[in-house]
């Protein structure tokens, strides 16, 4: 599915469907750090790209925001879910899966500031496609239980692959050749890979 090189063991949509409190609390986390980390990579795209490239940046930035705010509309969505079910969202848990991933890409040497913004954008869409992935596996568990959150997933399914393709063309334009930010997020999608079957097995998004 999209640049992914291993896919999820479908038995883990088991795993999280028979721990859904702990699979909501985790997802709403992801939402919001998804959201920060638009909102981030928007601030320094606009401080990478100057000059002659000020058009690129801005649009960038403005992809980015945009994104973002669809990423807290999910993550309202969820504190929603939350509340309903009397769940309590808590800290946080430490995300090895995107810090493992985002190691990946600084091991790079020789970097531009444009190559370090085109890999956080790579890392991005790597962590969309892997959660379009697990969302097309909850939507489909949840369908077959004719469960209430069947619909939300479909949904989210369809805006994950919306913000891959997004992720991905950013990069493009950052780099300044879909070639060479396809390459690099072939190199990144195999550690990817690595990343996401060492740690798969447990009720969390990128678990």
């Amino acid at each position: 599915m999209l640049c992914l090189t291993t896919r999820t063991d479908p038995r883990w949509a088991e795993i999280a469907l028979a721990n859904l409190p702990a699979l909501l609390v985790d997802h709403a986390h992801c939402e919001m750090k998804a959201a920060s980390n638009a909102l981030s990579l928007a601030t320094r795209c606009a401080a990478v790209l100057t000059g002659p490239d000020a058009p690129v940046g801005v649009k960038v930035l403005r992809t980015l925001v945009e994104l973002a705010e669809e990423e807290l509309r999910h993550y309202r969505a969820l504190l929603d879910e939350l509340d309903r079910r009397g769940l309590s969202i808590g800290t946080p848990e430490v995300d090895a899966y995107a810090g493992e991933l985002r190691k990946v890409a600084a091991l790079r040497h020789s970097r531009s500031a444009r190559d370090v913004m085109g890999d956080r954008l790579l890392v991005g869409a790597l962590i969309e496609a892997r959660s379009c992935e697990r969302f097309r596996l909850l939507a489909d568990a949840f369908a077959a239980r004719q469960h209430e959150l069947a619909p939300l997933y479909e949904d989210l399914f369809a805006s994950e692959a919306r913000h891959y393709r997004t992720f991905t063309d950013l990069a493009a334009d950052v780099l300044g050749d879909t070639g060479v930010a396809r390459a690099r997020l072939g190199e990144l999608a195999r550690a990817e890979g690595e990343i996401a079957a060492r740690l798969g097995g447990v009720p969390a998004i990128h678990g």
